[in-house]
């Protein structure tokens, strides 16, 4: 393990624990968008993926259509209130999603997810694991900022859904990992608390995509002591995605 990644487990407050490693695997090549399935109905955790595709206007966009679709979108009040959509970023061709829960006001700014201090935090999560963050694909459960960074109202997650379904059905990804509470209830369509959604793989869409929950990256900078909880979610994602075949780059 060479030093940059001892270093991004010791900001995890694991630098005891080393991940298992058999070896540098390239990533698996990017699936064909023609080839992808409809976006799903809502999942059901840990209880078998949902009955089937969702029909919509986004069904059959590509890439550049669905954030031309993102951009443009004025379905709910947040409209008003943005600078710009966050549609997500990343590998379009990445195995690995982070779905978190919605824009701060940071991302509001730069329309990308994850670039504050969480942010900061995130990729360092990722990197620890031998991968990259230009590897991987990073989404939220809204594309726009909610006012005073509150919580998602069910009507704003409800006008987004689409939006996600495509994605994932774009990138068909081997395992997606849910970043916190609001993030994983919304995707999952539950109730659970997070410490009950933790510690066990569900099962998103009509493909039965494993999904891993895991804090919220900006909880874990308030609650450092629960990085090494975190760490254990970011192995399990390994295992899983060493099962699919899948490992991170040189």
């Amino acid at each position: 393990m060479d030093e940059r990644r001892r270093e991004y487990l010791r900001l995890l407050g694991v630098e005891a624990l080393e991940p298992r490693d058999d070896g540098p695997l390239a990533p698996s090549p990017a699936p064909s968008p023609a080839a992808a399935p409809s976006p799903g109905a809502g999942p059901s955790a840990a209880a078998g993926p949902s009955a089937g595709p969702v029909a919509g206007p986004c069904a059959g966009d590509d890439w550049e259509a669905l954030a031309r679709r993102v951009r443009s979108c004025t379905a709910c009040e947040l409209a008003a209130t943005r600078t710009q959509t966050v549609f997500g970023v990343g590998d379009h061709g990445a195995r690995w999603m982070l779905i978190g829960e919605a824009p701060g006001a940071e991302e509001d700014r730069q329309g990308l997810p994850f670039v504050g201090r969480a942010g900061q935090l995130l990729t360092s999560m990722v990197r620890a694991t031998g991968w990259s963050r230009d590897q991987v694909f990073i989404a939220n459960i809204l594309k726009c900022r909610p006012p005073n960074n509150r919580d998602p109202r069910p009507e704003e997650v409800a006008h987004c859904e689409g939006y996600l379904h495509r994605q994932v059905a774009l990138l068909r990804p081997a395992v997606i990992l849910c970043l916190g509470r609001i993030a994983a209830q919304n995707l999952l369509k539950v109730e659970a608390p997070l410490k009950a959604l933790r510690g066990r793989t569900h099962s998103y869409g009509p493909a039965g995509t494993p999904v891993v929950v895991t804090f919220h990256p900006a909880y874990l900078l308030r609650n450092p002591a629960d990085k090494r909880r975190a760490w254990e979610d970011l192995r399990l994602v390994l295992r899983l995605l060493e099962e699919a075949g899948e490992r991170a780059g040189a």
